[in-house]
């Protein structure tokens, strides 16, 4: 397992840790960073109108199709790091 790769998942550990939730903008991004990470592009169909939760889920995975699983593991970590900071 690489550096990168333990450090993805401590970083995914200790997001659990955090002193106070993040705001929902921060939590979609930690969404779409981790799953690019961990799966690469976004699959499946985009769901419907009025599954939101899911919808917006959908939505920020994909604005961060075409970055690398190294880039998205690194900006996730960056993130945590950011959000244990404040």
């Amino acid at each position: 397992m690489s550096d990168l790769s333990v450090r993805f998942e401590a970083a995914a550990e200790s997001v659990q840790l955090l002193q106070e939730k993040p705001d929902n903008a921060d939590l979609l991004k930690l969404y779409a960073f981790f799953k690019q990470g961990s799966n690469g592009d976004v699959t499946g169909k985009r769901p419907g109108m009025m599954d939101f939760v899911a919808r917006a889920k959908y939505d920020a995975w994909a604005s961060v199709a075409g970055m690398t699983q190294d880039d998205a593991m690194q900006a996730y970590i960056d993130l945590v790091n950011s959000l244990e900071a404040r």
